[in-house]
């Protein structure tokens, strides 16, 4: 089977992402040893960084570390999934999508099967806004590999609807 062009560069983005995650929380580990010191104000209240140990999933769901293995499982499955669908795709915002989520996904699998959980430690929970009288802060900690799967979630969504315009454009073009 032909790999398509496109596609590589899927696969290049996700292991873009994989080195990043992967040295940033080795510095993280080791050269700044966050583990011990805990937490370290970078910019207050804006931006610090917090060790945390994430054995869970989204929003703490697992968080005691049950599901090790059924969550690894579940990542490397989707990477899969993400890795032949870039095989399949043709559009760059689709492929540049796929790519982070599918890099993220197995950053932080690497994490899941080395540690028993997931190193975290961008802390902008500092940051709070008002949604009428009720304040809210932002109370998550995450890591590069966090970032590359939010930004390719956006970017898939930004990628769908720009093809669903793209194609009311064609539909209405043929009608003429």
């Amino acid at each position: 089977m032909k790999i398509p062009r496109i596609a590589y560069a899927a696969f290049g983005f996700a292991l873009i992402v994989i080195v990043l995650d992967q040295l940033t929380k080795a510095w993280i580990m080791g050269g700044l040893d966050l583990r011990e010191m805990g937490h370290i104000p970078v910019l207050p209240p804006l931006f610090n960084l917090t060790w945390v140990e994430n054995r869970g999933v989204s929003f703490g769901l697992f968080g005691d570390g049950s599901a090790r293995w059924m969550l690894s499982a579940f990542s490397i499955a989707v990477a899969g999934i993400l890795g032949w669908w870039a095989l399949k795709a043709d559009r760059r915002l689709l492929i540049t999508a796929i790519g982070l989520i599918m890099g993220g996904a197995l950053g932080n699998v690497i994490d899941r099967i080395r540690f028993g959980y997931v190193v975290d430690f961008l802390d902008i929970s500092g940051p709070h806004f008002f949604l009428g009288s009720m304040k809210i802060n932002f109370p998550w900690i995450f890591n590069v590999a966090d970032s590359a799967i939010c930004i390719g979630v956006i970017l898939l969504i930004l990628d769908s609807v720009r093809a669903e315009q793209e194609a009311k454009v064609g539909l209405a073009a043929e009608k003429s």
